[in-house]
């Protein structure tokens, strides 16, 4: 098959991507095999790639918002059939036994391993999952719209639940890319103002847009206090601003998986209960509670295309804030589903 294949980390501005003939895989036990219709761009896939997330396979193949149709089954796989469309996300496998995992925070597991990380992912015409990790996709939303998803979607959904904003909040969004595209619109379902700060103009209409009550710059300071914020971009230096703008008592969500230093806080910008805190990966339940509510608002991500082989560029346009909501890999084609 067909993939694009990171060889040894380096900068994007390299293109150390290579298109490539590799084998192809074979299901085994419960895995299944995955013709991949559309893979997602996703800033983690630039943290590999770029070595900032340290390499646990090496060669691999990168990508992990993976829509695609079943084409085998392992001989352990009972619960999927062949032609079912299906998302493969992050969360690629866990232990099911440790700690965390026995009390339902499988997002935590010591023993987890991660798509297009640890083992190959959707940079590909083909990709492999446990089938009790993937994802029914819903019927409402082409493969190429679906994407998004699988990881920004999902991330985004469970970053302002573990914000504790409630209904009628003032909410901050700190950076305003593919996960935060979808994050508004199910912040908006839920009753929730949000207030979008991030340096790049086209980001900030995009916001307004989807209906942001206000948007400006990534260190300017909202026009009204923010009972939570959530930091989307992987930028240490914002976390004294953002804190600044939180009311007492508020929560400060860091929502990416790899975060440039902080700087040092002066204890005022946390004294009055203000709490920073880290959201680290995803359960499969943020995920099935996610897909659910994106079905029923329904969510629409705003999606840049690049044929499979071009995903150097895409990440490159990435690494520039050069894409307006969120970049998607068109792989294989699909059968009248892909977006015209």
């Amino acid at each position: 098959m067909k993939a694009c294949l990171l060889r040894s980390v380096a900068p994007i501005e390299a293109n150390p991507l290579v298109f490539t003939n590799v084998p192809d895989p074979q299901p085994q036990g419960d895995q299944v095999l995955v013709r991949v219709m559309a893979c997602g761009v996703c800033r983690t896939d630039l943290h590999v790639v770029e070595g900032e997330l340290p390499p646990r396979k090496s060669p691999v193949i990168p990508g992990h918002q993976i829509v695609g149709v079943v084409e085998k089954i392992g001989d352990g796989a009972t619960r999927l059939q062949i032609g079912a469309r299906v998302g493969i996300p992050w969360l690629h496998r866990t232990c099911g036994i440790c700690e965390y995992c026995r009390a339902g925070k499988e997002n935590l597991c010591d023993n987890a391993t991660f798509t297009g990380y640890m083992v190959d992912g959707g940079y590909a015409e083909y990709a492999l999952a446990p089938e009790s990790f993937v994802y029914a996709i819903p019927d409402g939303f082409a493969e190429l719209d679906a994407a998004p998803l699988l990881c920004a979607g999902i991330i985004g959904f469970r970053s302002p639940r573990l914000s504790g904003i409630e209904p009628g909040g003032h909410l901050g969004f700190y950076g305003f890319g593919a996960a935060a595209h979808v994050a508004i619109q199910v912040a908006r379902y839920w009753k929730i103002e949000v207030y979008a700060c991030t340096r790049d103009p086209r980001h900030q209409r995009l916001a307004r847009e989807l209906g942001a009550v206000w948007a400006g710059g990534a260190a300017e300071e909202p026009p009204a206090k923010l009972d939570s914020a959530i930091i989307f971009a992987p930028a240490g230096e914002i976390i004294p601003a953002a804190l600044k703008a939180l009311k007492k008592g508020g929560t400060l969500a860091l929502a990416g998986i790899h975060m440039s230093p902080t700087p040092p806080l002066d204890y005022s910008l946390l004294y009055g209960e203000r709490v920073i805190r880290s959201v680290a990966n995803n359960t499969r339940q943020d995920g099935e509670d996610f897909l659910r509510i994106a079905a029923a608002i329904p969510v629409h991500t705003e999606v840049q295309i690049f044929p499979l082989q071009e995903a150097n560029r895409a990440l490159n346009s990435l690494k520039n804030d050069a894409i307006r909501g969120a970049a998607v890999l068109q792989v294989n084609a699909a059968q009248g589903q892909l977006k015209s």
